[in-house]
């Protein structure tokens, strides 16, 4: 962190509050360096000071410096050519992350209490911070607030929902007012059937895939935008100067002073629809709540964050509140494997301190759920995706009404599979049960193991999974058909039994009157 002499306090509303800036913040009499010495070379000391941090300097705050950031704010693991690299405190092997590293870093590491932008470890100052900068207007409303989980984002994630949906569900149900009971959604299935002009952006995919490929566009477009505003901007410094920047960063600057705004008008045509859409999604006082990322950080100095895999997974749920002007804050809940979690909060465009109140109001509950959760004995998590169960769905199933049973010849039909033989049923069952495992109301999981377990003459346990079908779908004609095949079966073979059982006994008897003969016999004859 990079420190200023000639700090400035006033009394106020902050209560003296300690904070940094980011090295972009304009500060009179200095030069925003903007990560790269080339940019703070070829500028010239700002003559009027950031509004941002005026408005907290006349709340009482107390500015000590301003902090390592990007290049350009254009690069995402918060790695600096030329500055350095600031030390992850939570995680020294890791990198920061984030265009922001510096002012993390110094709030993470207890240096300070806040910093631009928006860092704090205590969310009272967070949301004192949010009542100096942002207007009356933005006050949002204290009505009941309803949390939305994107639960195909959070299957992308190699961590048990324990530790992340848990903690937050079970947190706000133990507050006695504020909260409705919570929504669950594919938000990638709800973005590509409420942006219509996204599709001109997606990639050829399966139905089952959309959600994914519509997530993976939004980016798409996201990035597209940064490209064309980087360019408006800088295009002539960039050319004249030529500045010296990280392989990392060079890369999308070329990208974007490369960028050609053939297609500029349908970005901003999607970005509309996005942010009506999660508008209308949300209303006043919905939380939409999805993972920070995809992925684990990065390692310090790892050759993977060029890879496009890793970007991928790092925009893979930043361009959901990016591109729709949503505000979004995270929160840190713990750490799982040694890796660090954290949580997003995203509300609607203008809702900001509506959102920081939220946070305000479910912050205790949520600590006490990540201290019960840490305790928990979890096991490992599947490796799974976006669509992960739907995919599932599609490998392993066909349409019931449609798929021919042809058990006495121990055969059945699995997709694209064609005929399954004897040693593959219990590969099919397995598959089943990874399956239910993602959605316990997947009827046709429950049909395919059930026919797979009735291919091997387990007749009960699959007549136990026809019923469970028959719970979801009563009027499943499959599931019906099989009962009743399965309960002749079971009739019959109990008859059996009972013969079977009858012949037993008669056979034990008459071994029995066998011995007690040849015994009788050797007491006569003083054998014994």
């Amino acid at each position: 962190m990079r420190y200023r002499s000639g700090s400035v306090h006033l009394p106020g509303y902050i209560n003296s509050g300690t904070g940094v800036c980011l090295d972009s913040f304009e500060i009179e009499g200095y030069v925003a360096g903007f990560g790269n010495p080339d940019w703070k070379r070829t500028h010239k000391a700002a003559s009027h000071t950031a509004a941002a941090v005026k408005a907290l300097l006349k709340q009482g705050a107390t500015c000590v410096g301003r902090t390592v950031m990007d290049e350009l704010g254009f690069g995402v693991t918060g790695e600096n050519l030329h500055c350095g690299t600031p030390i992850n405190p939570a995680s020294p092997s890791v990198v920061p992350g984030g265009s922001c590293s510096g002012s993390a870093v110094a709030v993470s590491a207890q240096l300070v209490e806040f910093a631009l932008g928006w860092l704090a470890r205590d969310p009272h100052i967070l949301s004192r911070v949010g009542d100096a900068l942002l207007p009356a207007a933005a006050c949002g409303l204290r009505g009941k607030r309803q949390l939305v989980f994107a639960d195909d984002c959070f299957e992308l994630l190699k961590i048990p929902n324990q530790k992340t949906v848990d903690v937050i569900e079970n947190a706000v149900r133990t507050l006695p007012y504020g909260f409705q009971p919570p929504k669950h959604i594919n938000i990638g299935q709800y973005i590509c059937s409420n942006v219509p002009s996204l599709k001109e952006f997606c990639e050829p995919s399966t139905k089952l895939q959309e959600g994914k490929s519509a997530l993976k566009a939004l980016c798409t477009v996201m990035l597209l935008l940064q490209r064309y505003e980087f360019k408006a901007n800088h295009e002539d410094w960039v050319n004249t100067v030529k500045p010296k920047l990280g392989l990392e960063v060079s890369t999308r600057v070329l990208q974007a002073v490369n960028f050609t705004d053939d297609n500029i008008k349908s970005l901003y045509i999607v970005r509309t629809e996005w942010r009506a859409a999660l508008k209308n999604l949300l209303k006043d006082t919905g939380i939409l709540v999805l993972p920070t990322m995809a992925g684990h950080p990065l390692k310090r100095n790892s050759k993977q964050r060029l890879s496009s895999e890793f970007e991928d997974k790092m925009y893979a749920f930043v361009s959901i509140a990016a591109l729709s002007g949503c505000c979004q804050a995270t929160v840190p809940l713990g750490n799982h494997n040694d890796h660090p979690i954290s949580i997003s909060f995203v509300a609607a465009h203008g809702s900001d301190k509506f959102l920081l109140r939220a946070i305000l109001d479910m912050y205790s509950a949520v600590q006490e759920q990540i201290v019960l959760a840490s305790k928990l004995a979890l096991p490992p998590v599947i490796d799974r995706d976006v669509d992960t169960s739907e995919l599932l769905k599609e490998k392993f199933f066909v349409d019931n009404d449609t798929l021919p049973f042809l058990v006495g010849n121990n055969q059945v039909l699995c997709g694209s599979s064609g005929k399954l033989g004897q040693p593959v049923f219990k590969q099919a069952e397995a598959d089943c049960d990874q399956a239910l495992l993602l959605d316990k109301k997947n009827v046709k999981a429950y049909l395919r193991r059930g026919t797979a377990k009735e291919s091997v003459l387990n007749y009960q346990e699959a007549l136990q999974d026809f019923r469970h079908a028959l719970a979801l779908e009563p009027q499943n004609k499959t599931a019906l058909a099989a009962e009743k095949r399965l309960q002749k079966h079971l009739s019959r073979n109990n008859w059996r039994a009972e013969i079977l059982l009858g012949q037993l006994l008669w056979q034990e008897t008459l071994q029995v009157f066998e011995a007690v003969k040849l015994l009788l016999g050797a007491i006569q004859y003083g054998n014994v």
